[in-house]
């Protein structure tokens, strides 16, 4: 019996048969596909496992970081306000020990040269009179001679023969300033207690002593160039102005005010000019010993920020040292 025997003779068996077929061609298909999604769904399972967790070390290794970023930056502020706080101890604590040390020696340097002139004022400066006894061989010829007498002039009295050049200098220091007079004159005008003051150091203190500060160095300064226009009247070339201050910056103010003041130039200032500045004062010393023994007068100026002044520069005949208030020198020291 042939198939086309069959086919013929039963034709709903073939449907069947071709029907169970189709049917277990469907499922394993199906089998196929679900066994090939079975592998692919691990996979993507382990490389979204895997991102998360690489997100998850990411975040804790910025948090970690912020972490101790904000702990260093608490610990710098910390040590930012400890320094600013021991800087500001110590500061004070600095600006308060040199106030005081310069308050107290300036307080020293006050009284002792306070002292000073007072004792000087009260020196008899006046000596005895010396009586040349003739000799014994010559007492015949000199019996009718008058006894020898030397007198020596008071401190106070040293300016008295030319205090009508003086007056007359201090009447035209009141004056309206001449912005054109000849070098070496007053070319700026004074207030009537800086007359006051140069009257009592002309005539009470003969040209030597402490002064009051005027207030700041350049009215020290100008006060001093009337100094120098009188002592220019009364000894003409016969005498040299040195200037001491310890600082550069001082010197350089003194010059120029001076200059200005007196109408002077550059080459007005130097060891063979009228005025020297002087940093130190063993050379106003050196430079006054060496003036006097050329029978020059030394004229010696003392800025008010010096705090000693040396006990040679005494013996001088021509001298002023301006005593600075408190605030003025505790300016200048914190300015330098």
């Amino acid at each position: 019996m042939t198939n086309t025997e069959i086919s013929e003779n039963n034709p709903e068996k073939e449907l069947k048969i071709d029907k169970s077929i189709s049917d277990d061609k469907t499922k394993q298909i199906s089998k196929k596909n679900t066994t090939q999604n079975r592998k692919i769904t691990p996979k993507n399972d382990k490389s979204t496992k895997s991102f998360d967790e690489m997100s998850n070390e990411i975040f804790r290794d910025l948090f970690s970081k912020k972490d101790s970023l904000v702990k260093e930056i608490k610990e710098l502020e910390t040590k930012k306000n400890e320094i600013e706080k021991d800087i500001e101890s110590n500061f004070k604590g600095q600006s308060d020990n040199i106030a005081k040390r310069v308050k107290g020696f300036q307080e020293y340097l006050t009284g002792a040269l306070q002292n000073l002139s007072q004792n000087v004022e009260k020196l008899e400066l006046v000596s005895q009179p010396i009586i040349v006894k003739p000799s014994p061989l010559d007492e015949k010829k000199q019996d009718n001679r008058e006894n020898n007498v030397v007198n020596v002039p008071a401190l106070s009295e040293t300016f008295k023969p030319d205090e009508e050049i003086i007056k007359s200098c201090f009447s035209s220091f009141t004056e309206q300033p001449d912005f054109y007079a000849e070098p070496w004159k007053l070319r700026r005008s004074l207030d009537s207690s800086d007359i006051e003051i140069m009257d009592d150091w002309f005539f009470n203190m003969g040209g030597r002593g402490s002064l009051e500060s005027r207030g700041s160095r350049q009215k020290n300064a100008l006060f001093s160039a009337g100094l120098i226009s009188i002592l220019g009247e009364l000894y003409g070339d016969q005498f040299q102005t040195l200037i001491l201050a310890s600082q550069p910056e001082r010197l350089g103010e003194w010059r120029r005010i001076l200059q200005d003041s007196l109408g002077l130039t550059r080459d007005d200032f130097g060891p063979n000019s009228g005025i020297v500045l002087f940093e130190r004062p063993e050379g106003v010393i050196e430079r006054a010993d060496r003036l006097e023994a050329n029978e020059e007068l030394p004229f010696i100026i003392i800025d008010a920020a010096e705090t000693s002044v040396e006990i040679p520069i005494l013996q001088f005949p021509l001298w002023v040292a301006f005593a600075g208030s408190d605030n003025e020198i505790y300016d200048d020291l914190e300015l330098n």
